[in-house]
């Protein structure tokens, strides 16, 4: 099989690529990433004589037309994902998760080609801390950022494009991924490299919200899983029953680090912070037989850990500018 896996140096779409070259070396995968603030292609360095990358974005229409014209199936992970950027540059989300997304689906649409369109839980809005209730693809969207506003316009082309034009695509909503090769913009990477840095770690308010925490490569097998057996015009739920609130994760990292419970900062909530976020993925599950390998936060979290601490230079180059606008932003 012939992929095109956009955003494919950025922290999901780079683990999905060492995970389909570990475990389906017969696919030929092309990356097209335009190497914003999320994608590094040093997260390739390993398999960079494996695979084809291709540097530009996904509103460059005519790029897409020829890459999408030579694979089987558009796997799209690009995107603009980081919520506080998403309040300063709010026509930067709406250009690459909505515009991108459209380019997209009218070059397979032009070329008859299968396309897989990865979102976030976000787009569902939140639940309450003591609501019993889940996320299901039923869910009514109700979106509280620009980026997850932004990735709820996305989906809703994309569901558009199946029903007016039979386009072959499935859908798929998941949950927050931990793990190697994320922006240590990110919560987990933030509160990790900061203790390297012997810098604090920071916790946004009271750190009660919740999130349905689910390991990259979980992830990933879950999008192989739709891709090869999913039912097309679908949308699956994917998550891993992680729910924890952040500062019971931060008392982890710290616990795993060797600091004292205490070692950290509150800093100023974000506006329009969800509460908790959790998914159902019975219909994954059920329809699909996937199961996630990582059932234990606390083992995937301690390799994280490691990885971060054995990999300085992949994160040390942006780590400062980071923290600038953080502390631009308060937090």
């Amino acid at each position: 099989m012939r992929l095109l896996v956009t955003g494919g140096a950025g922290f999901i779409g780079a683990n999905f690529v060492h995970l389909t070259m570990k475990e389906y070396p017969d696919h030929d995968i092309t990356v097209l990433d335009a190497l914003t603030s999320a994608g590094n292609e040093d997260s390739l360095a390993a398999v960079k004589d494996e695979i084809e990358f291709v540097v530009g974005d996904i509103c460059d229409a005519d790029l897409v037309d020829k890459l999408v014209e030579r694979c089987d199936v558009i796997v799209h992970f690009a995107a603009e994902s980081h919520n506080d950027n998403s309040f300063l540059y709010p026509m930067k989300f709406a250009e690459s998760n909505v515009i991108g997304t459209m380019q997209l689906l009218e070059a397979a649409r032009k070329h008859d080609k299968r396309m897989h369109h990865v979102s976030t839980d976000e787009v569902y809005g939140d639940l309450e801390l003591d609501d019993p209730v889940k996320f299901t693809p039923e869910t009514r969207y109700q979106p509280s950022s620009y980026y997850s506003a932004s990735k709820a316009a996305a989906d809703h082309f994309v569901r558009a494009a199946h029903r007016q034009f039979g386009l072959a695509v499935t859908l798929s909503n998941c949950s927050n991924n931990y793990g190697p090769y994320q922006h240590v913009e990110k919560f987990i990477p933030r509160q990790i490299t900061n203790v390297l840095s012997d810098i604090k770690p920071k916790l946004y308010g009271s750190g009660e919200n919740v999130r349905d925490w689910i390991h990259v490569d979980d992830h990933n097998t879950a999008v192989h899983a739709i891709i090869e057996k999913g039912r097309l015009g679908e949308t699956y739920l994917i998550g891993a029953d992680g729910e924890l609130n952040n500062r019971d994760v931060l008392a982890m990292i710290l616990e795993l680090m060797d600091k004292p419970a205490d070692w950290f900062e509150h800093v100023s909530d974000r506006p329009g912070h969800d509460l908790r976020y959790a998914i159902d993925a019975s219909k994954l599950r059920d329809e699909l037989g996937w199961e996630p390998r990582y059932t234990d936060f606390r083992t995937g979290l301690a390799q994280t850990i490691g990885w971060y601490r054995e990999r300085e230079k992949w994160w040390t180059k942006v780590k400062e500018e980071t923290e600038k606008r953080y502390q631009e932003l308060g937090r």
